[in-house]
Formats: C-alpha cells, sequence, structure tokens
C-alpha cells in the first residue's frame, strides 16, 4: 500500500510519520514458509516473519465467535447488535482475560494445536512447549498498547522464545494493529540495557525514588514501557515502524528483543487479538507463565534484588 492512500494513523496519540524512510510494511515471509533455514535466517536478519493466510480462517472466525459470546454474555458488547461485530457498550469493562480463555475450546485449538504448534516444531526444531496463560487482546477504540520488548516480562527462562500475535479478524490498519520496529532486535545498547531489566524485580538496597519499584533501577518502568512517545522512540532507535492490513488467517511471530507496539483504534468497534508464546521443550522455561494457574505479574512473581 502507498503511504499517500492511508488514513491518519496515530500511537499513543502520536501522529505516526508515514514518509517511506519512517513507515512502511511487513515484509510476506509465506513464500519461505516450507524452507525452515530461510525462515531462521530471516528472523535473525528482521526480527520478525509475517506469514499472511497460515492459520485456518474458518478456525481463526471460530474463536472470534466464541469470544464474542463471552463479551456479550459479560455485558460488554452494544445490545441489539450481532456480537461477531464487537461494538462495545458506551461503558464497556472488559470481561477478565481468564474468562475470555478458560475452556473456549476453538481457541485453545486455534493457538495450541493444529498449524500453530506445526509451525514452532518446524521452525524451532524440537518438541514444543508453549506458556500456559494466554494474553488475550480486546482492545477498545482509543489508545494502543505503547513500545516495549517481551523480554522484560519473561525473561526467566530460555531466551530463544517467541511471541505470535493473532488477529482474531480481520484488522485494517485504522483498528490498530500490531507495528514492528524495523530490526530493532540488533540494537546492542537497548539489549544490554532495557533488555536485561525484568518487571517484577525490585531493589531491596535503594528506597529513593524511582528504585523500590522498578525493576533493578534505570529507566524501565514498572509496567515494563520503553515509551511513551512511538515517534520520538524511532528517531532515537532508528530504523521504521511496520505494520500490515491484517486478516484472520494471518500470524505475526517475533523475538523476545523485537520493539512492537501497536496503532491507536480508530474504528467504532473492538479490536480483537491474542499473544501467545512457544519454545523448545527441553530448555528452560519462566515459571510465572505456566501451570494450571500462572501466577503472572502477580506478588509471588517478585524478586528483591540488591541494585
Amino acid at each position: 500500500m502507498h503511504t499517500s492512500m492511508l488514513p491518519q494513523l496515530t500511537a499513543g496519540g502520536i501522529l505516526v510519520d508515514v514518509s517511506p524512510n519512517c513507515f512502511g510494511m511487513l515484509e510476506n515471509s509465506i513464500d519461505i514458509v516450507d524452507d525452515v533455514d530461510a525462515l531462521r535466517a530471516r528472523m535473525q536478519a528482521e526480527g520478525y516473519l509475517y506469514l499472511p493466510g497460515y492459520l485456518d480462517r474458518e478456525e481463526v472466525l471460530a474463536a472470534r465467535a466464541a469470544v464474542a459470546e463471552r463479551l456479550a454474555a459479560a455485558g460488554c458488547l452494544q445490545p441489539g447488535t450481532p456480537p461477531i461485530e464487537f461494538i462495545p457498550r458506551p461503558d464497556a469493562n472488559m470481561a477478565s482475560m481468564g474468562d475470555l480463555v478458560r475452556g473456549n475450546q476453538p481457541l485453545v485449538t486455534l493457538l495450541y494445536d493444529g498449524r500453530m504448534i506445526e509451525f514452532y516444531r518446524w521452525f524451532l526444531g524440537g518438541e514444543v512447549r508453549h506458556f500456559d496463560y494466554t494474553w488475550m487482546r480486546p482492545v477498545l477504540p482509543g489508545r494502543g498498547t505503547p513500545p516495549h520488548m517481551d523480554i522484560v516480562f519473561m525473561g526467566r527462562g530460555t531466551t530463544n522464545l517467541y511471541t505470535t500475535w493473532t488477529p482474531l479478524g480481520d484488522i485494517p490498519i485504522d483498528m490498530g494493529g500490531l507495528m514492528i520496529l524495523d530490526r530493532s532486535h540488533l540494537h546492542d545498547r537497548l539489549n544490554q540495557g532495557y533488555g536485561r531489566k525484568d518487571v517484577d524485580a525490585y531493589c531491596v538496597n535503594r528506597r529513593e525514588e524511582g528504585f523500590a519499584e522498578m525493576g533493578g533501577g534505570g529507566n524501565i518502568a514498572r509496567d515494563g514501557v520503553l515509551s511513551r512517545n512511538p515517534a520520538r522512540l524511532r528517531e532515537r532507535l532508528g530504523g521504521r515502524w511496520l505494520t500490515a492490513n491484517f486478516q484472520a488467517g494471518d500470524m505475526l511471530v517475533f523475538s523476545m528483543y523485537t520493539v512492537h507496539t501497536s496503532l491507536d483504534n480508530h474504528a467504532d468497534r473492538i479490536r480483537l487479538s491474542s499473544d501467545t508464546r512457544y519454545q523448545l521443550a527441553s530448555e528452560p522455561v519462566d515459571e510465572r507463565w505456566i501451570g494450571e494457574d500462572p501466577i503472572a505479574h502477580g506478588p509471588d512473581a517478585k524478586r528483591g534484588m540488591i541494585c
């Protein structure tokens, strides 16, 4: 898509510069999906793999319908509208993420069986385990997710860990799809600074502002946000923000060190997606995200450290 054809885009309420040196479209890797060496080389070079149409569209839409029913039952959707349209009530308060996932067989099958797991067995070269915690993203109209790396949230196991962002329905660009910062995973200074933080670590020997509640001091906030200004972050790190007009059946895979954010949702309906994580079963796993009731970022996840 030529940038002159794009609607006005924002991220974090800030206008996105869509000039060619600042913004672009994700590179399509579906043509190399059967070449594992090429997939690994592209991941190493680019920090992501965009695989449009890889997943079964009907399975995605079945999972979407199941989530719609749960949101409607929780009173989050506008009465008198089809739940599958995901039009929120003006005062919508999203149901808990666990309620959207628990017992939701179409969603579980899509994310943790079939083609998704087949891909990771192929890509990782062995038996795969996934995190038991599923991140659901029913995003209301308004601002999206600020820029971050995933490593600061889930770095206590192997770093040979990957995120799949799955659009659960068609997500045109003005609805707030994911954006990847081009080759940001290769930024050594960022990796050695921010990328070594842990949002659940805190300093036991320093009590001044900014240390008792932060991941080992420095400039990482408690919530793991890298920046509140995606435009300024891109200027500082270089590269381009990359995205796509996503459709049901697409999947986007990226590394723990790939900086990403989302565009703001300018549509009149909820943007639905999920984030899931996969690794080799033989490698260490972050204890926060496994088990029947993962501890996540609760009190049991906190770690005191000397700073």
